[in-house]
């Protein structure tokens, strides 16, 4: 684990990705930021389109194009042998640049949304695992084949031995997303991003994931970014929290704050929306009103405005709140909480 938790291992500041097509500009990332300390999971939340795998793409360079970003900065923090920190700048590399490469997997690894299609039906699991181990180390093929198992096994996954021979397709929902996490940690990364790992798996499935996630946490001192849609997996597994709504950061602060005293109304109304054990029987679940603008005719002001409920005419319509300190350690960007 890294000594100091006290400072972030990662920093994002004022991100902003744009895709730039011709039919207009997708502000997919719009000026989002917010810090990852080692040890801990930051979930960011929001609905669908609101921008967290761009984000995620974005810290490691691999947003397709035309997308690019524009602004913005992507702070690296790295304890060097000498007890010194080196601080790098992850916007300031060419996507395709050694160091980049280098990061990738090795300081940095991504668990895609959907494993089934992110492994090649050509090659077997431990094929592709092996190719990750020795891109990151100088092991030779056999040395890297056990270490592969060591990885199948490290994840759970019975009989390590006979499954690394076998393909993606010969293998359950929960077995390859196993497996898709062995490939991640074939760096020995210190940051793992986590983008809906727990999508289109059952319940059982879905818990022992988590659970898995939460064990190599411990053993490892990894910092987990976890994005999801789902309230209920970042009550469980999150330290901090990130609401984003169109791009834009619009809460952030402490799980507990987040969930028992959130401040943003569109926080409030996703909170609203989840269904609970103590809910009567055939009530309607609440429904966040509208839905969500399209990329190329973004509202003025506010963007979350059309659909609050707490709407100001002449003030949220006309110019974007920023994010303002509400509390100790929460942050909301409304006009609800401006001076």
């Amino acid at each position: 684990m890294l000594a100091n938790i006290s400072l972030p291992i990662l920093s994002i500041q004022n991100l902003k990705t744009y895709f730039h097509q011709d039919e207009g500009t997708v502000h997919a990332v719009d000026g989002a930021s917010f810090d990852i300390y080692p040890g801990k999971t930051l979930g960011i939340v929001g609905e669908s389109g609101c921008g967290k795998s761009v984000t995620a793409r974005s810290i490691l360079q691999i947003v397709e194009p035309p997308g690019r970003i524009e602004s913005g900065h992507v702070w690296l923090r790295r304890h060097l042998p000498n007890g010194q920190i080196d601080e790098l700048d992850l916007t300031t590399l060419a996507p395709d640049s050694r160091t980049m490469r280098s990061i990738r997997g090795a300081e940095i690894a991504l668990i895609f949304q959907e494993p089934m299609t992110s492994f090649s039906a050509f090659h077997t699991v431990g094929n592709q695992i092996i190719e990750a181990v020795r891109l990151h180390s100088p092991l030779d093929k056999k040395e890297a084949r056990e270490r592969a198992i060591d990885l199948l096994r490290l994840v759970g996954i019975p009989k390590p031995e006979r499954r690394i021979d076998e393909y993606s397709f010969q293998l359950s929902g929960g077995l390859r997303q196993r497996v898709m996490i062995a490939m991640a940690l074939a760096g020995d990364p210190k940051i793992l991003i986590a983008d809906e790992p727990t999508t289109a798996l059952d319940v059982t499935t879905q818990a022992q994931i988590l659970d898995l996630l939460r064990k190599l946490q411990d053993e490892k001192g990894l910092a987990i970014i976890l994005i999801t849609h789902d309230m209920g997996v970042i009550a469980e597994m999150a330290d901090d929290v990130v609401v984003m709504y169109l791009g834009r950061v619009v809460e952030q602060g402490p799980v507990d704050a987040i969930f028992h005293a959130p401040k943003h109304p569109y926080t409030r109304s996703l909170l609203r929306s989840i269904p609970t054990i103590l809910a009567k029987p055939r009530t309607k679940l609440t429904t966040i009103t509208g839905s969500i603008p399209h990329p190329y005719n973004r509202p003025a002001g506010c963007p979350f405005h059309p659909r609050c409920p707490d709407f100001m005419p002449g003030t949220c319509d006309t110019r974007e709140p920023h994010l303002v300190a509400e509390g100790d350690d929460q942050q909301v960007s409304c006009f609800l909480y401006h001076k």
